[in-house]
């Protein structure tokens, strides 16, 4: 029970922290109004909105990057880090439901008066592009447990019998996390057979956090900016964790080395990203500026409604061992307070 308390105080802790920051980004007037200086239209090359976002830059990928390495000197509370994974997934919920969708259909409404979901269409599309991100890995994780089969399949004696044989191979894959459905950060990256193999994966596992970024580096103010940056490293913090803690489990011999090099890999994503963004800002103003976020903002959230159903409400982080507090209406719990904090923070919006 001691425990349990604890735990709910920390992630109150933490959406209290979310909603001051974030807030605290986007409630100077005096900011937003620095960034319009025409009639409605902010200007997207302002020095301030462009050095705000590569001070986000930065700052997602040192924490995402200490993040990554952070395993391998400090021991994650597991019951933490599985209900802070579900909070992040009501956060990135909330954010692409109400703050991406929303500003998106808005711009849209006022760029033309066509009559079609422009913004709904959009964000359909970014969640399959991303589904598709998704099938590409799992094509990389069936190559690579069809090699380990055989290799398994090969080091069986030849006196036991076929049938034996594929019941041993099943029991060595069941030992190793293999079994149907199972993509977890540790079974995708134990399953890649190869270097090239592992690259593809990483690529694929980095797609949205591209995507991701390009959200912050299309930010219209610096306060939009802020509170991007506070949702998108919520996530990004909690699976570079997960994934320093997956590879210390697999990789013993050169634990420090493999974490600093996957999690610089996992970093360096949504800097991208940014970096894209804000290269379209500098090129753009006016209406084409507005077109491109409008769309962008559609599109990113399909993406974030991807990963939120499909990598943190389903999949989340796994504990070793059972946890207590980590049950199904817990976990609810933790889904509903990431989505109240971006709600309380969207009316200063």
């Amino acid at each position: 029970m001691a425990q349990s308390r604890h735990l709910l105080a920390l992630l109150l802790l933490l959406s209290l922290s979310t909603s001051i920051l974030a807030h605290g980004g986007g409630s100077d007037d005096a900011d937003a109004d620095a960034d319009e200086p025409g009639a409605g239209h902010p200007d997207l090359r302002s020095k301030s909105l462009i050095l705000t976002k590569i001070w986000c830059l930065i700052a997602i990928f040192f924490a995402t990057f200490f993040g990554g390495v952070s395993p391998y000197f400090l021991k994650w509370n597991e019951a933490f880090l599985a209900l802070g994974t579900q909070f992040a997934g009501g956060v990135f919920l909330a954010t692409a439901m109400i703050h991406f969708l929303s500003d998106s259909n808005e711009t849209f409404g006022d760029l033309t008066h066509v009559d079609y979901p422009f913004a709904f269409m959009l964000a359909c599309a970014g969640y399959a592009l991303t589904l598709l991100a998704d099938v590409a890995i799992s094509f990389v994780v069936a190559r690579g447990q069809t090699v380990r089969d055989v290799e398994n399949q090969q080091g069986i004696g030849l006196q036991q019998s076929k049938q034996s044989s594929v019941d041993e191979v099943s029991q060595i894959r069941q030992e190793n996390g293999h079994g149907a459905g199972n993509h977890s950060v540790p079974s995708l990256l134990r399953d890649a057979s190869s270097l090239g193999d592992s690259i593809l994966l990483i690529v694929a596992l980095c797609f949205h956090s591209v995507f991701e970024g390009i959200a912050i580096g299309v930010a219209e103010t610096k306060g939009d900016a802020w509170r991007a940056l506070w949702t998108i490293s919520l996530h990004k913090v909690f699976a570079a964790i997960a994934m320093g803690i997956a590879l210390l489990r697999m990789l013993p011999s050169r634990p420090l080395i493999s974490c600093a090099v996957y999690s610089f890999a996992f970093a360096i994503s949504s800097p991208i990203g940014i970096a894209i963004g804000i290269i379209i800002d500098a090129t753009t103003q006016g209406r084409v500026a507005d077109w491109i976020y409008a769309i962008s903002m559609g599109f990113a959230c399909g993406v974030f409604v991807y990963v939120a159903i499909n990598h943190l409400f389903a999949k989340g982080y796994r504990p070793r061992s059972p946890v207590a507090v980590d049950t199904p209406f817990v976990r609810w719990l933790a889904v509903v307070l990431g989505i109240g904090v971006i709600a309380v923070v969207m009316i200063w919006d």
